[in-house]
């Protein structure tokens, strides 16, 4: 029943494996779709909308400490309609919501969580939401209690704060397109702004957490610019968030260093990367970028292809639980102390220049570990970098 605490809502027949995640949750949890929000009118509840996807850590951690507690689940089944989306799936909706999320707190992520109207505009939202108070972040129970109460003695508030985003919104997305030419000025003021952010230690662009820019240094490399592009393509090679066990890329970096992953492996990542990689061998002649490129195609079609043709769309950062599982070592398990790095729980990162059989020794013995849960959805835009890096690796490989 409605309102309870059942083990059976609305994502049990539903195909991406985010959602089926969520699918014995206590909480009352819809598809996107009409029935929700005629319920949310129908019942004169605001929308509570989580988006997330299968690989994400954090979307785990926030749906063992909250989406699976009694408490979080009466708060929520009592007062509001709750709305479970893959951003995978439907990128469309994700983008809406992201905008409105980035206007509210100048950042956003995953897991994105969302309050609405029951006609869906948007009038508070954050990423990740402690069940207790921390570090500065009020507990998910105490903002669905407050959002509750609001909606009862101050909807006023809110609704207004959902005209004014929604428009808002409208407003940046209405606009018309430039008419400028992609001139030489252009690539100029192009060229500057990298320069001016670049991390000349570590390369990369930015602090903590860094992302790979593969369409960054693909641009330095077209334009000759090769000092920034080769300081990124070493810094991201040296290990820790570059796989130098199994090859391939994890999602992004939580320090400058590119030390320390999220440990999410993305088939769009590794696609860039692998054609990057290509790239900076063609146009720098190392060697060591040629071995990336071929160890990160060896990884997609190893892990990512998909029985019946395409590439699963990622990989997810934990296994058994617990982040970094399948990746991260012990000083008991043969890696050479000096390539060891602290990770977290007695468990370390490799960093460093591995020989090919030293590689092949701890591959073969990470093999015999649980591997983390892969997320089957063939998306066509992805797979159409990783057919595109398959294309002209092969050419030239």
């Amino acid at each position: 029943m409605r309102g309870t605490l059942s083990r059976v809502n609305h994502l049990a027949t539903e195909t991406s494996p985010y959602l089926l995640q969520h699918a014995d949750n206590p909480v009352d949890w819809y598809p996107w779709g009409e029935e929700a929000f005629s319920r949310a009118r129908a019942e004169d509840k605001p929308v509570f909308l989580s988006i997330g996807y299968s690989a994400c850590h954090w979307c785990h951690v926030m749906e063992r400490e909250s989406f699976s507690t009694r408490e979080a689940a009466e708060l929520l089944n009592k007062h509001f309609v709750s709305i479970k989306v893959d951003r995978e799936e439907r990128p469309d909706i994700d983008a809406i919501y992201l905008d409105a999320v980035v206007a509210m707190n100048r950042s956003g992520g995953w897991p994105l969580n969302v309050f609405l109207t029951p006609d869906g505009k948007p009038f508070w939202g954050g990423t990740y939401l402690p069940p207790v108070q921390s570090r500065g972040l009020r507990s998910f129970s105490d903002i669905l209690t407050t959002v509750a109460d609001a909606w009862k003695d101050n909807r006023d508030v809110l609704l207004k704060t959902g005209d004014s985003l929604t428009e808002y919104l409208q407003k940046s997305t209405a606009q018309e397109p430039a008419d400028a030419t992609l001139d030489e000025k252009v690539l100029h003021d192009a060229f500057e702004g990298l320069v001016e952010a670049f991390d000349w230690q570590w390369g990369g662009w930015g602090r903590a957490p860094k992302f790979p820019a593969a369409p960054a240094v693909e641009f330095l490399l077209r334009i000759d610019s090769k000092d920034m592009a080769g300081k990124t393509l070493d810094g991201m090679a040296l290990g820790g968030m570059h796989d130098l066990v199994g090859g391939g890329f994890h999602r992004y970096s939580v320090d400058h260093k590119w030390l320390v992953p999220h440990f999410e492996k993305m088939l769009y990542d590794n696609a860039q990367l692998a054609t990057c990689y290509l790239h900076g061998w063609l146009a720098l002649g190392k060697p060591s970028y040629r071995e990336v490129a071929e160890r990160t195609i060896e990884y997609i079609l190893r892990e990512l292809a998909l029985e019946g043709g395409g590439f699963a769309s990622s990989q997810d950062a934990d296994t058994d639980g617990q982040e970094g599982l399948t990746f991260t070592w012990t000083r008991s398990e043969g890696v050479p102390d000096e390539l060891l790095n602290i990770f977290e729980k007695n468990r370390f990162i490799i960093r460093g220049q591995l020989d090919d059989a030293k590689r092949a020794e701890l591959f073969e013995q990470r093999e015999q570990r649980p591997k983390p849960a892969r997320d089957d959805k063939a998306v066509a835009s992805w797979n159409g970098l990783a057919l595109a890096a398959l294309a002209e690796c092969g050419r030239f490989l």
